[in-house]
């Protein structure tokens, strides 16, 4: 069977270095197929205007929120518009290691996993963010406590699908709640899910970083509404549960 990757790649307000990450994942190499779904979530700072004006190489689809509407609601459309066999998760900026992209596809592409994390604390030194860490460790144990998957990093942002699973998973986020919501989502299911250590360097505020501390909050919140008070028959599609050999 062959693969096409979609690369899901969510835009609010990345102009400082935006055209120099688009020349960089359009350039990417991969030994299957990619196509580049870009989303730019109602940007103000003229990251539309760049994404507008920029010439691909690479297969891509450029899509225009009118409003911001969130990471969560950018994602949602992305995948809405994806081709793929496998979907991937890229953030428009240089957090993470693009190069180590091969790695993390190749237990989909073989078949073997259904779902791959990117474990960003194998090798990191968090010693200059030990709060950041801490906030990262505990909404991971709360997570694994509320669904049992016990996975090392629940909000990294590098995750990768097959597509049938995020393509018929019934999302609700809008904003940053897509980690702990699409976790909790496939715990409840048969899936076969691998952790893989990727490169990690983060950015801070001034650098254009999103999240904050209220982000945090909203994500206890978002593990235990998805992990509780959602049902099995609420989280995809019926015919795609249907079709699954366990469950």
């Amino acid at each position: 069977m062959s693969h096409r990757v979609s690369l899901i790649i969510p835009i609010y307000n990345e102009a400082l270095h935006l055209e120099v990450f688009l020349k960089k994942i359009d350039s990417l190499h991969l030994h299957y197929e990619k196509e580049l779904i870009l989303v730019d979530d109602g940007s103000t700072d003229g990251s539309d205007a760049i994404l507008k004006s920029f010439v691909f190489q690479s297969s891509a689809i450029c899509l225009y929120q009118t409003s911001n509407q969130g990471k969560g609601a950018a994602l949602k459309r992305g995948i809405q518009a994806a081709h793929g066999t496998i979907i991937a998760i890229q953030d428009a900026d240089f957090e993470y290691c693009m190069e180590e992209w091969e790695s993390l596809l190749a237990p989909l592409i073989f078949d073997q996993y259904d779902v791959v994390f990117g474990n960003r604390f194998s090798r990191i030194s968090w010693k200059d963010r030990l709060f950041h860490r801490s906030i990262n460790w505990f909404l991971t144990f709360l997570s694994n406590l509320c669904n049992g998957l016990w996975i090392s990093d629940m909000e990294t942002g590098y995750k990768v699908f097959q597509a049938r699973i995020l393509k018929n998973m019934i999302l609700e986020s809008h904003r940053f709640g897509f980690e702990p919501e699409v976790t909790a989502k496939i715990a409840k299911i048969s899936l076969k899910i691998k952790e893989l250590p990727i490169q990690y360097q983060p950015r801070n505020y001034s650098e254009g970083k999103k999240i904050q501390w209220k982000d945090g909050i909203a994500a206890i919140w978002h593990i235990l509404k998805f992990n509780f008070f959602r049902t099995r028959k609420n989280s995809f599609h019926r015919e795609f549960l249907e079709n699954l050999t366990e469950y």
